[in-house]
């Protein structure tokens, strides 16, 4: 049963929706960016609804300042407090759930690394986890690395640069960023969340060809075991995509 909630945090009131189920483990999805807590393509509303016909109960919410949140939008790096309303009001409104997961993607990935303990949760899913802007147009040079290497297997491509198909311009300024040294492997923000993380359960999951998930996993120095989609979507909005996030899923719940 989906039911919508208000709960308080620090003054302001948020609106979060249970998928309730009798499982004793539950899922508290967290957004990333400034996305609504359907998801992308409602895709956390969907996998809510799915996760909780598999007996997963499964909690959304808006942070502040986002959709239909009360309060000041202060980004991911602040939303310790948010997470931690959310986890409370979860475990409140379904009293069965005596483990809880985050699973968060992007920025909420890297916001649930960084304050899961103080709310309270026992382990983490992370997809596509957020390392920062590195301030410029161009992606991040290991996906530019990664992106060339495969066009320069492709003969099709070679045909594209010789007949001007391809921004030669564009091509030289992603060539010279990467082959510029990379500070990918000593990242701040990557460093930070293997601190926060010691002893946390946790399930990694990348989209083999994202950009983000490119970056973190040329910076990510922990001894994880990766779960790689074959796509580029971000949001795991390809065909098949959303099985496969499902899965990995029901696998941590499984697990813990």
């Amino acid at each position: 049963m989906r039911e919508l909630i208000a709960f308080p945090c620090e003054g302001d009131t948020l609106i979060g929706t249970l998928d309730d189920a009798p499982g004793a483990t539950g899922l508290l999805i967290v957004s990333g960016g400034n996305e609504l807590r359907c998801g992308a393509h409602r895709g956390m509303a969907l996998l809510a609804a799915d996760l909780a016909a598999s007996s997963v109960p499964v909690f959304r919410f808006d942070r502040r300042g986002i959709g239909d949140s009360e309060g000041a939008n202060l980004g991911y790096e602040q939303s310790g407090p948010d997470i931690a309303a959310a986890a409370r009001t979860f475990r409140t409104l379904a009293p069965q759930v005596k483990r809880v997961i985050g699973f968060g993607n992007c920025d909420a990935a890297t916001a649930l690394a960084s304050f899961h303990r103080e709310a309270g949760i026992d382990a983490l899913v992370l997809a596509n986890p957020w390392l920062g802007d590195e301030g410029d147009a161009l992606p991040p040079a290991s996906a530019i690395r990664s992106h060339y290497a495969s066009r320069l297997r492709d003969p099709r491509q070679w045909l594209r640069a010789l007949s001007g198909g391809i921004n030669i311009g564009k091509a030289i300024k992603g060539l010279r960023k990467a082959s510029a040294k990379s500070g990918e492997s000593d990242n701040p923000i990557a460093a930070r969340m293997a601190v926060a993380m010691i002893d946390t359960p946790r399930t990694i999951l990348l989209a083999q060809r994202d950009n983000t998930a490119i970056r973190f996993e040329r910076a990510w120095r922990e001894a994880d075991a990766i779960h790689r989609r074959d796509t580029d979507s971000h949001s795991f909005a390809r065909p098949g995509d959303s099985e496969w996030l499902r899965e990995r899923i029901l696998a941590a719940v499984r697990a813990l």
